[in-house]
Parts: structure tokens; C-alpha cells; sequence
């Protein structure tokens, strides 16, 4: 209690030094809640956006299938077994058929990917639709993003040519019936999406699929012949680069944490210099050395907490107001491959708050212990005159 309020009172006689490394110490300690939070923030809505839009709760893929080997996609289908319809019919499951082809806009070629899906499903946040009430033409919807590159809009039609399970090269022209968009660039970039039934039929691949997309209540289990893949190994990649992302954040936090840390280490010491004197008489009035080093400890760590009441002061409403309106990201954020969206709302956690405020308390008071030890050393006559080696 007497290194408490003794640390008290010395904190606040240094005056404006003090609050200079407490200032310092609550923007490190805000910084790594901020931070962290918004990458977070990221992560859940990314994890969210792509399972809304592309992998719902884990795909079944055909054992040949490669998502990052074009080549297989050719032999990558099989039929779809009639255990597999009835989970189909119920909203459990939802095939999907991939194609590769090439679509020729204004006259160019670029490769493109046929997706056959179902008009009637509610797995996936796909507009499909918009593929119902087609006329007799062969209609697709696409991705603001495809639209953009190859200046297509709704109405327009475009030629493609794909080749059938055989091998052998068709073409047809294709109608755009709607044009959405998504958070999930991976969902929108080279991707052209048809009536599940109108693609077998163009590629003679009657009731056969690629992949078999899992819905929110489907019973998650092995099918003969089909390989699961979870959420979570679909998401490998997007996990890596949040990983590194936060890496990144570990970093630059530390640096700024190191730098106001190197302050209370001074402070301290110069501390400790100045007060000499009254090191030797609280040793000659009966103290132990150990509380006299517990005083100079309690006082360097009592910055963290100050620091972390000062933080709690502007970091408070600075959050609340981040996660009500959010933080707008860059219009091309999204021409880099990476599910982000437009806005991203923070995520603060009780385990990121408390987290880094005892990285914060602990650090200061360790930094604190280190020049204080000397005291321990010290013969009380030496002290009293002020010649502390």
C-alpha cells in the first residue's frame, strides 16, 4: 500500500513527464486494439462473404478435381446419384457443373469458365434466379467485374465456344440476363453462370456434376465417390494472408510499444539518479531493499495503467463510432484477387482488449524492474550522500 501511494504521489510531481509517456504508451496500446480489430473485422466478414457466395458450409469436389489445375476441369464431373438428387430436392445440396470456354467480346478472345448451377437454389447468394424465365435463347448472368472488362450489359449477347464431353469444339451465342455484384472476386473474375440443365445439354454431360456445394442444414458426411472439403480448407490461402496480415500488425505495434516502453526505461533511470537521496532514507528508515525496488516497479508500471485509462478515454468512442460507421476501403481493393469489402466493420473481442493490456501492464513493469535493481545493491551511507555507482 506504501509503494502505491508513494508511486502515486511521485507520478504525479513529475508532472508533464509523465504524461508525455503515458500519451505515448495509450496510442500503442489503442494502435494494437485498432488494428487488430479491423483485420478481424476482415477476416469475419471475408470467411461470411465467401461462404454466402461461392463455398457454403463445404463443397464436395469429384475426386479428379483440382481447383488450381485448369486441366482437370475437362474430366472433373460425374453423375449425380440419386441419394445425391433427393438432398438436392430437399435444399441440402446444390450441383454445380464447370466448363472451361472462351467467349469472344467486341471481336477478342478471353478465357472464360461456365458455371452450370440450379435456378432454384438457396445455398448460395447467386442471383440464379434470374436464369428461370429465360426465353428460348441461352441465357447466363455475370459479374460486375467480367461485365466491366468486356463493357457487357444486360441484354447483350456474346459468342462462346466451349468443347463437349467428347472433345468436340461448339459455339453459341450467349444473352447476359443479369449482371451482380459481390465482395467475392473469385466469384465474379472469368466466371459466367447457366442454367445447370442448359450446360449438360450443351456438353452432352446429362445429370452430371463438378462440385456439390452444402447448405447451412445439410448433415455433413462422407458420399461414395465425392471428396468433402471444409470451410476451412477452402479458406487455406485467405487464412495465410490474414496470418501475414497480422504479422505485419505484430510488428509495427511492437515498434511503437518498444519506443514508449524506451521512455518509461529512461524515465526510470533518470529517476532513480535524481533521487538518491531519498533511496538512502527510506534504507536508513528500515525499509528492505526489495520494497524500495517494489516502489520504483509499482511506480514505472502504474504508466501502463494510466496509459490504459487514458486509452479508454478517446479509444472508447473511436471504437464505437469505427464499428457504426465502418472503415471504407479503396474502390480497386478488390482488382487484387482479395475477398474484401467495400467497408469493413471492426470486430473487438474481450480476449484482443484484455490481451493487449496485460502485453502492456507487464511490459512496463517489467521495463521498470530492470534499472530498479541496482537499488538493491546499494550500502544506505552511500545513497545518503548521493553517490549511487
Amino acid at each position: 500500500m506504501i509503494a502505491i501511494k508513494l508511486a502515486y504521489k511521485n507520478l504525479v510531481g513529475a508532472g508533464l513527464r509523465t504524461w508525455l509517456n503515458v500519451s505515448v504508451l495509450s496510442f500503442a496500446f489503442v494502435l494494437m486494439i485498432f488494428y487488430n480489430g479491423m483485420i478481424e473485422g476482415w477476416n469475419r466478414q471475408a470467411r461470411n462473404d465467401t461462404q454466402d457466395w461461392e463455398i457454403g458450409q463445404g463443397q464436395y469436389w469429384e475426386p479428379s478435381f483440382d481447383r488450381y489445375d485448369p486441366y482437370t476441369y475437362q474430366d472433373a464431373h460425374q453423375v449425380i446419384s440419386e441419394p445425391i438428387i433427393q438432398q438436392i430436392k430437399k435444399g441440402l445440396l446444390t450441383p454445380i457443373l464447370l466448363v472451361q470456354a472462351n467467349m469472344y467480346p467486341q471481336g477478342r478472345m478471353q478465357s472464360v469458365l461456365l458455371k452450370g448451377v440450379d435456378p432454384k437454389q438457396n445455398i448460395l447468394k447467386l442471383p440464379t434466379s434470374d436464369l428461370r424465365f429465360s426465353s428460348n435463347e441461352t441465357c447466363a448472368i455475370i459479374g460486375k467485374r467480367l461485365a466491366d472488362e468486356n463493357k457487357l450489359s444486360v441484354g447483350d449477347k456474346v459468342l462462346v465456344r466451349w468443347r463437349d464431353k467428347n472433345g468436340m469444339f461448339d459455339a453459341i451465342e450467349i444473352k447476359i440476363a443479369s449482371i451482380f455484384k459481390t465482395d467475392v472476386p473469385s466469384v465474379e473474375n472469368g466466371n459466367m453462370y447457366l442454367n445447370i440443365e442448359v450446360l449438360q445439354k450443351m456438353t452432352g454431360m446429362t445429370n452430371e456434376a463438378s462440385i456439390l456445394v452444402a447448405g447451412k442444414d445439410s448433415k455433413l458426411y462422407d458420399i461414395t465417390n465425392w471428396d468433402f472439403k471444409t470451410p476451412d480448407f477452402l479458406l487455406t490461402d485467405f487464412d495465410a494472408m490474414i496470418q501475414s496480415k497480422k504479422a505485419g500488425g505484430i510488428i509495427m505495434s511492437g515498434l511503437l510499444l518498444i519506443i514508449a516502453l524506451l521512455a518509461i526505461f529512461d524515465t526510470q533511470v533518470l529517476s532513480i539518479f535524481r533521487r538518491q537521496k531519498e533511496i538512502g532514507t527510506y534504507i536508513a528508515m528500515g525499509m528492505t531493499r526489495s520494497q524500495v525496488v517494489g516502489i520504483f516497479t509499482v511506480e514505472g508500471g502504474a504508466h501502463s495503467i494510466l496509459a490504459a485509462l487514458v486509452g479508454a478515454i478517446y479509444g472508447i468512442p473511436l471504437f464505437i463510432w469505427l464499428n457504426k460507421v465502418g472503415i471504407p476501403m479503396a474502390a480497386n481493393s478488390q482488382d487484387a484477387g482479395i475477398t474484401i469489402a467495400d467497408t469493413i466493420y471492426p470486430y473487438y473481442s474481450l480476449d484482443l482488449i484484455i490481451s493487449s493490456l496485460l502485453l502492456v501492464i507487464i511490459s512496463a513493469t517489467i521495463v521498470s524492474y530492470m534499472p530498479a535493481r541496482k537499488i538493491a545493491k546499494l550500502k544506505p551511507t552511500e545513497a545518503l550522500k548521493g553517490k549511487i555507482q
